[in-house]
């Protein structure tokens, strides 16, 4: 792959995975941040992408690293700061505070699958786990979700969940 290519594929790519930073991180600026630094990693490393055909999900995988890297950071900054300053929420929408609080591992399936697009086999690939794993992992995520987001309150079928 050359560099026009290259920068074709990301341009193409790039609603998709400043959505999925945006999931993760929570932030507009921290969102451009990853998909810019994600974009620069990927065609520094483009020498060890060994099937193009993956070229999506491998430039997700990277972005979801460097998301992760991210949020390692503003944990230490926050666990250092005075409580007082710590910084306030501006998106505190219920299900995207559901979804911020699952595991990690049911967490980024979610993510990729239901608001970045991706298949359940697309999705499987970028984490690198067998599909059935994703798919098992997107059920208890939901059943997680509907729970929370529920709160026990009966719900249409007149059932307590």
């Amino acid at each position: 792959m050359n560099e026009n290519e290259y920068a074709e594929r990301t341009q193409a790519l790039r609603g998709r995975l400043y959505r999925t930073a945006y999931l993760i991180l929570g932030s507009e600026a921290a969102a451009l941040d990853a998909v810019d630094e994600a974009v620069f990693r990927g065609f520094t490393a483009l020498k060890k992408l060994k099937q193009p055909e993956y070229f999506d999900t491998w430039l997700t995988r990277i972005l979801i690293n460097e998301c992760r890297t991210e949020l390692r950071h503003r944990k230490f900054r926050a666990e250092s700061a005075l409580p007082e300053k710590a910084q306030v929420q501006f998106d505190a929408l219920p299900l995207r505070d559901a979804v911020a609080r699952l595991p990690k591992e049911l967490q980024d399936p979610v993510v990729l699958r239901y608001f970045a697009g991706y298949t359940t086999a697309e999705t499987a690939h970028i984490l690198k786990i067998p599909q059935g794993t994703a798919a098992t992992r997107l059920r208890r995520a939901l059943q997680v979700l509907r729970l929370e987001l529920t709160d026990g309150e009966v719900v249409a079928d007149g059932q307590k969940r």
